[in-house]
């Protein structure tokens, strides 16, 4: 039983290098009118989501100098929205193919922008006060222009949200580079860009064809010899995602998880994997102790502190990623159940070739 509880406690380590240098913004600085900045925002069916997003900006001490939304087919009051916060709506042309509808949205809306920098959000991103602020601070250091992305804190309302629990990790140590071993990806919902650097690129055409454009487009950056930063959005830039309950969630973590772990570096992966498979025999070694007859009273206490130290790492974790509860960290095996069968699941749809579905659209 020895052998077992070391052999998990190497997944201890695995899980702090993988975000050793998961970093917030700092603070900021600039107040008034971002007058070479514009701010796209690819929407489809976002009525529920939007509002929260055009209401933060507002809010903000800083203001973009335009807000640009690509209302990508809605069915719902997306649009009637975004004219009422007095955002400049464009209503996206018929998805050509070899398109995703999310690239083709933004390949829109960056044709359409004014700005020298370019600032994309998903619509169910919030920023704080200062949010826009700290990401202009944070970018405007950077030289030459470069990609800055920052990973949303993930702000959850409803119970079941939880489940995202080990998403949003892996999500975070696959395209973060907060290892500090690796280059950092880009995070998909949010990204500023020099406009020059982005058209050398080639735009989101050059990525067209990807669910996760956000991978594709920092290898095209990195190609172009420029740099990716990432950073965390705690205390910057939020989100709240899957309104629409579990089966949205599943839908939504589901379409983009297969072909991320096959893009994600491989020393990325083997910590992951060592990291996971830590706390997977910690959970196993502690259910064989608790369970199996005769164990002496050591053993039980051993496989309990192992167990503990692999929550409490959990919760520090989780926390700096999103609102996630105590209990979540403690009964952490059936979320990372739960994880392993949407991979899973992910993996499968991907092998078959159908693809997920998303917003009514096939990916």
């Amino acid at each position: 039983m020895v052998f077992y509880y070391l052999a998990s406690l190497a997944g201890v380590p695995a899980g702090w290098l993988l975000f050793r240098n998961a970093r917030t913004l700092p603070g900021a600085i600039a107040n008034g009118k971002s007058h070479n900045v514009s701010l796209i925002i690819p929407a489809r069916n976002e009525e529920a989501t939007l509002p929260t997003l055009l209401r933060s900006l507002r809010e903000g001490t800083v203001q973009p100098a335009e807000i640009i939304v690509v209302d990508d087919h809605s069915s719902d009051r997306t649009a009637e929205i975004a004219r009422g916060f007095g955002a400049k709506v464009i209503a996206a042309a018929p998805l050509p193919p070899g398109w995703t509808g999310k690239t083709w949205a933004c390949a829109q809306g960056a044709r359409a922008a004014a700005g020298t920098t370019l600032l994309f959000l998903d619509a169910d991103t919030m920023l704080a006060p200062d949010g826009l602020a700290r990401i202009l601070n944070t970018y405007w250091a950077l030289q030459p222009p470069s990609a800055l992305s920052v990973l949303p804190f993930h702000a959850m309302q409803r119970a079941y949200e939880q489940l995202s629990l080990f998403f949003n990790l892996i999500m975070a140590a696959g395209a973060g580079g907060f290892s500090g071993f690796v280059e950092p990806e880009l995070f998909g919902q949010s990204l500023m860009i020099d406009r020059d650097l982005y058209q050398a690129v080639g735009g989101h055409e050059s990525v067209r064809q990807h669910v996760l454009e956000n991978l594709h487009m920092a290898a095209h950056i990195r190609e172009a010899g420029r740099k990716t930063i990432t950073a965390v959005g705690q205390g910057s830039l939020s989100m709240c995602m899957f309104p629409g309950g579990t089966s949205q969630l599943v839908e939504g973590w589901t379409k983009g998880f297969a072909a991320g772990a096959a893009s994600t570096p491989r020393s990325t992966v083997w910590l992951i994997s060592l990291w996971i498979a830590g706390l997977a025999l910690s959970a196993i070694n502690l259910l064989a102790a608790t369970v199996s007859v005769p164990t002496s009273i050591a053993s039980r206490c051993i496989a309990l502190l192992v167990y503990v130290v692999f929550a409490t790492q959990i919760f520090v974790l989780s926390h700096r990623f999103g609102s996630f509860k105590f209990w979540a960290a403690l009964v952490y095996p059936v979320f990372l159940a739960f994880y392993l069968a949407v991979f899973a699941r992910s993996v499968l749809l991907r092998r078959r070739g159908t693809g997920a579905t998303w917003k009514g659209r096939s990916l």
